[in-house]
């Protein structure tokens, strides 16, 4: 493959200005839109000898045959532009939205003679104004139920409205007060529709405005003694309460903001958004974002911000963005949401208070959603097959790889080496088989590589002895009772697959133990860094799995886990080394160590502390605390 694109525009072609770019394959098709303040220093990113890029970009550029770009006069025209390119031409290198689901939200019919409140899922209903989403439709449904008691506004469908007209009798939401009856002419279409007004304005954020009247008119229907009436105020009253107590205030009623947690690897991304209007939770969501290329958290920033208001009603963009990394073209993109709002949009980072607090919160929930779509995938026996299948094709094995063990190296600084070995059955984890190795001296990764495998595979059973399944144990005598045989231990099952966290290097060493071994049988790949490259031993290049491979993500989750058990071990064992060293010092018992470790918080740390700072500690006088001191800076 040459170094140089045979497409890379001449020195000095490429214009300095801002613009938007996109490159096309040979039949035309847009593979990748991007945006440049200015288009020839960005370009030339792209057009850097290939063996310097990021394998996800170098994919990009080489599948492409084409570049154009367009002049804009500002850097505010050319996010515009690159929106409405990404909408129009759906590239499939730029990121993707991946929604398991759709959302349920409280919809206002507002296009109709009288308006409704209704629970749906479709966001493409004329004239209807929408709030949410809610989590759960039974969260949706329980906010309808009390704010009916508030604002009995209508509930039933088309059909049964058009009963009600034609017949003149209530439907049944009027008949049990939870509806205000237009369709009988209870009340005219011109209080219902005041009506509906008024519960729209509360759901924007007006709930003080509607407690205060309320409240007032109670104090002067029990003043006139009719207290009636006011006990219905008093009703409205507790459940106007009994809603803002569910959106928990979070804020001053003055804030309207819109929180977004987001948690990524080299693959994926999953957004949570906290839509805060008043000072309180109105709506809550999440989804999951497909990164093709390897781009900045900024970069993904910019681009979720676009996808989630690109299209969005003035009313729907509130006056404040929190964002845990500010977007790469932030006053840009502040301009751009303020001409499609009509008034001023920040976009800010939180560092303290309520504000952080909220921005961790929605981290949390986009991590656990992360993790939650990754496993997901491993949850289904299809996809789980699949997974399989693609894994033995990428691979050229002879069969699908039923047991597969993945291996880990860890240290702390050079010093507590440890290894891991974590096994995954039917693509599913098998954690009562994994194993972890103290590794006392070795000079690198590939050298500890290479020990943990060779203590593993002296356990292995001999090539020729095929493991018994379960279902085979049982025996029957010349006399037909029927006996079980011992099974076989698991830990010498030898896998179809093993796969090492690294590239060449650390593949050649695994190779050289299983050659040691005189294991020819077993399969052997190393994961690099950019979790698409696949090392096999002898090979000049690596595998690349396709971006949409089932077996990409169970690679993934094989590593992840490796290396989260590894590192497990390694904090284990430290652990176990500094009480080991406490408990030899006299006059140190275990609650004494507890303590110490507790005030401290780190080994680090308690080995930093001087003798008076140590003396801090209850029930660790001077002279222990001196004894401690001298003992920790001997190791």
């Amino acid at each position: 493959m040459a170094d140089q694109l045979a497409y890379k525009p001449a020195a000095g072609e490429i214009p300095t200005n801002p613009g938007v770019y996109r490159f096309l394959d040979g039949d035309g098709k847009v593979l990748y839109v991007g945006k440049a303040k200015n288009l020839r220093q960005r370009l030339a990113n792209y057009f850097a000898p290939l063996h310097t890029l990021h394998e996800r970009t170098r994919r990009m550029v080489t599948l492409a045959e084409k570049v154009e770009w367009t002049v804009v006069p500002t850097d505010v025209d050319s996010l515009q532009l690159e929106y409405q390119w990404i909408k129009q031409f759906d590239p499939p290198f730029n990121v993707k939205y991946r929604d398991d689901k759709s959302y349920p939200f409280l919809a206002v019919t507002l296009g109709e003679e009288a308006p409704r409140i209704m629970v749906t899922r479709n966001r493409r209903i004329r004239g209807a104004k929408y709030f949410g989403p809610y989590p759960k439709v039974w969260a949706v449904r329980e906010t309808i139920d009390l704010m009916l008691k508030v604002f009995p506004v209508r509930t039933c469908n088309d059909a049964q409205y058009k009963r009600a007209m034609q017949s003149g009798r209530p439907c049944f939401p009027g008949q049990i007060g939870k509806c205000g009856g237009p369709c009988s002419m209870t009340v005219t279409l011109e209080e219902h529709r005041r009506m509906v007004d008024d519960f729209v304005a509360f759901m924007q954020g007006g709930d003080e405005r509607f407690t205060r009247d309320l409240t007032a008119r109670m104090k002067e229907a029990a003043a006139a003694l009719d207290f009636e009436a006011a006990a219905a105020y008093r009703d409205r009253l507790e459940s106007i309460d009994a809603v803002l107590t569910k959106s928990a205030l979070v804020l001053s009623d003055k804030v309207d903001l819109d929180v977004f947690g987001v948690a990524e690897d080299e693959l994926d991304a999953a957004v949570h958004v906290f839509a805060i209007r008043g000072g309180r939770v109105r709506g809550v969501w999440s989804h999951i974002v497909d990164k093709e290329l390897d781009i900045s958290g900024g970069e993904l920033i910019d681009q979720v911000l676009q996808r989630a208001y690109g299209d969005a009603e003035a009313a729907a963009i509130p006056r404040g963005v929190l964002v845990p990394t500010l977007p790469t073209a932030s006053a840009e993109l502040e301009q751009f949401l303020a001409e499609r709002r009509g008034r001023k949009v920040e976009i800010q980072v939180a560092q303290r208070g309520q504000r952080a607090d909220l921005l961790r919160n929605a981290t949390l929930n986009a991590q656990q959603t992360l993790v939650r779509h990754k496993s997901k995938r491993t949850s289904d026996f299809a996809t789980r097959s699949q997974a399989l299948a693609d894994l033995q094709e990428a691979l050229g094995m002879t069969e699908a790889p039923l047991r597969i063990e993945c291996y880990d190296i860890s240290h702390l600084q050079g010093t507590n080496v440890v290894g891991s070995m974590v096994v995954f059955e039917d693509g599913l984890p098998r954690k009562d088989q994994y194993r972890s190795f103290s590794i006392a001296e070795t000079t690198d990764d590939t050298d500890s590589i290479h020990q943990v495998l060779t203590r593993r595979l002296a356990h292995l059973d001999d090539p020729d002895d095929v493991p018994v399944p379960a279902a085979e144990l049982a025996v029957r005598d010349e006399e037909d009772i029927v006996t079980e045989q011992a099974p076989r231990r698991r830990f010498a099952y030898p896998p179809q697959l093993l796969l090492v966290d690294g590239g060449e290097p650390q593949v050649n060493a695994a190779a050289r133990a299983l050659a040691e071994a005189g294991r020819s049988d077993i399969a052997l790949a190393g994961i690099a860094k950019r979790l698409e490259e696949l090392w096999l031993p002898g090979d000049a290049y690596p595998v690349i799995l396709p971006r949409t491979s089932q077996a990409l993500y169970l690679v993934q989750r094989l590593r992840d886990e490796a290396h989260r058990f590894a590192i497990r071990h390694q904090r284990g064992r430290r652990r176990r080394d500094i009480r080991s060293v406490l408990s030899e010092i006299p006059g140190l018992g275990d609650a004494r160590i507890r303590a110490l470790l507790r005030h401290f918080g780190s080994v680090a740390a308690l080995r930093q502390a001087n003798a008076e700072e140590i003396a801090v500690v209850p029930r660790i006088g001077p002279g222990l605390a001196e004894t401690i001191r001298t003992r920790l800076a001997r190791d």
